[in-house]
């Protein structure tokens, strides 16, 4: 796993092998942050990365300087390898230890962004469980974009805006603006 952009670019990261994790590829990283870059300033941004796994996301958004990150993952392993890198890396990421669907719940704060990575395994209404706790967590013209298996389709979601295919991945975006426009 490397850094593909912004101030660590080239990094590489090697977390263990015990890991619950699927990292995100360099391929979809990169398709993924050729998007952002037209649509956000990265040092004006906060962000929330949700089902964290390895960091991989956070990574990205701390090399390229933005303003806040939150990354949230349940297990102690993730949790901890993120904190060590975050570290080794001298970036200020805010590691949480929680299921992301309760502290989306529980926490009040807004995001310009929030990525979602959950395990490809989970069931359709946990996707539509994040998007609409999500939404509600989002600043105006703030986006949710969530990695996913090609199986799902999230596009019937109101507040679906596009998506990419990546191998077997797609990532999906969503954004707050359908609820200005009283969709």
């Amino acid at each position: 796993m490397r850094i593909v952009s912004g101030k660590y670019k080239g990094r590489k990261i090697y977390p263990p092998k015990n890991l619950p994790s699927r990292p995100t590829t360099d391929r979809l990283k990169e398709g993924l942050f050729n998007i952002l870059q037209n649509r956000f300033v990265y040092t004006n941004i906060k962000v929330l990365d949700l089902y964290s796994g390895t960091g991989n996301i956070s990574y990205e958004f701390a090399s390229r300087g933005s303003l806040s990150i939150t990354s949230v993952d349940l297990n102690r392993l993730c949790v901890n390898f993120i904190k060590k890198t975050s570290l080794l890396l001298n970036t200020k990421i805010n590691v949480i230890q929680s299921d992301s669907i309760n502290y989306l719940k529980k926490n009040n704060e807004k995001f310009h962004l929030i990525f979602a990575d959950p395990p490809y395994k989970i069931r359709y209404e946990t996707y539509k469980n994040i998007i609409d706790l999500s939404i509600d967590k989002l600043l105006i013209d703030g986006m949710l974009i969530i990695e996913h298996n090609k199986k799902i389709d999230l596009s019937i979601e109101p507040s679906h805006h596009m998506n990419r295919k990546y191998g077997d991945s797609v990532i999906s975006f969503f954004n707050s603006d359908f609820k200005k426009a009283g969709l």
